[in-house]
């Protein structure tokens, strides 16, 4: 892996992980972030929709506590997922668990306090923010600390030098950005090295197969020039590259309830032709779909880990899987995917 190394941990698995994958263990994978000497599992999992909200506490407690058996450390939130309701559900969850052994992340940046300052990169609420999510998660720390989308109104060596002053109060271990730029991401490391602070350690992009372009073309290049690790989201696409759209749409399925409509868009006739065509992929390498979407993100050495949700534990196993197709995606795989997704980025664009 360009930039660190990579560890591989065998993880025993009991007898419904052997009767879905048809193996006795997983080998779990560890990616350094960036330079840094932080390691998180290649699979991570996240509580966006799905804690607090799709799933009970009892649920989400099975469900993290099967992946820490299986070897994920890394486990990722926000403030405002479920309007705090995930980050209480996790604090639950993760009750009994070696807080050592766990890199457990959120966000600052939306709508998540009262008043005027209630949103955005502003010193006062990324200070109260934090506070906030460390109380409902019953934390004295944060591995990781993320600003949620840049903030055209804070200045940005205020955002910096708050993220700074987290660290150095003990309440964060490393901060990062979400969906910034390369450039905005540059300025906050010339602001860091200027001054002496800590500079951005990891940014949370949205990638998958059908939205690569930022990433590809301005992300990666970054991350090997100034030493950030990534840590993307929504690897399936909403669910569209599972292929559960593929011949019917589920009633219960994200990307048909009305209160992700601005998600319906997704679910276009060409979209699903191209998950039909992966699919076909998947089918000739045996895998399933999600498996191979999910890999062939971690094919990026830029990638320290892909963010995965899960509403049963069968869904995460699945998931989880896609490490074993990881080496299979030979120069011929490779090439066959692109010529489905002809949406590489290159010179031309």
């Amino acid at each position: 892996m360009k930039g660190g190394r990579i560890d591989r941990l065998v993880i025993m698995g009991g007898p419904q992980f052997r009767a879905l994958k048809d193996v006795s263990r997983i080998i779990m994978e560890y990616r350094r972030v960036g330079r840094s000497a932080l390691k998180l599992s290649a699979i991570s999992l996240g509580g966006w929709i799905t804690f607090g909200g799709q799933i009970d506490d009892r649920s989400a407690t099975e469900i993290l506590h099967k992946a820490y058996e299986l070897g994920v450390n890394y486990f990722d939130n926000a403030d405002v997922y479920a309007g705090g309701r995930a980050e209480r559900t996790m604090g639950v969850a993760i009750k009994g668990l070696s807080r050592e052994s766990l890199v457990l992340s959120s966000k600052v940046y939306w709508e998540s306090l009262e008043g005027v300052n209630g949103r955005g990169l502003s010193r006062k609420h990324i200070m109260e923010s934090c506070n906030a999510s460390l109380k409902r998660m019953g934390l004295d720390y944060l591995d990781l600390y993320f600003c949620h989308r840049y903030d055209d109104e804070a200045p940005l060596d205020e955002v910096v030098r708050a993220m700074d002053d987290l660290i150095h109060q003990g309440k964060v271990l490393y901060w990062g950005t979400s969906e910034w730029r390369a450039g905005q991401i540059a300025n906050a490391y010339r602001i860091a090295d200027l001054r002496g602070l800590y500079a951005p350690a990891v940014e949370q992009p949205h990638y998958n197969m059908l939205v690569r372009r930022k990433v590809e073309d301005e992300l990666a290049p970054a991350a090997d020039d100034l030493g950030f690790g990534m840590v993307t989201w929504s690897p399936l696409r909403s669910g569209l590259l599972s292929g559960k759209y593929n011949q019917r749409r589920p009633k219960d399925a994200r990307l048909t309830l009305e209160r992700y409509a601005d998600l319906h868009g997704i679910v276009s006739e060409a979209n699903l032709e191209t998950a039909r065509r992966i699919a076909e992929v998947a089918e000739d390498m045996g895998v399933p779909m999600a498996q191979l979407a999910i890999a062939w993100l971690l094919r990026l050495p830029q990638v320290s880990s892909v963010i995965t949700g899960a509403t049963k534990v069968e869904q995460l196993l699945e998931n989880l899987g896609a490490l074993d197709v990881v080496d299979r995606l030979n120069e011929e795989v490779l090439e066959r995917i692109e010529g489905v997704l002809g949406n590489k980025p290159g010179p031309e664009d």
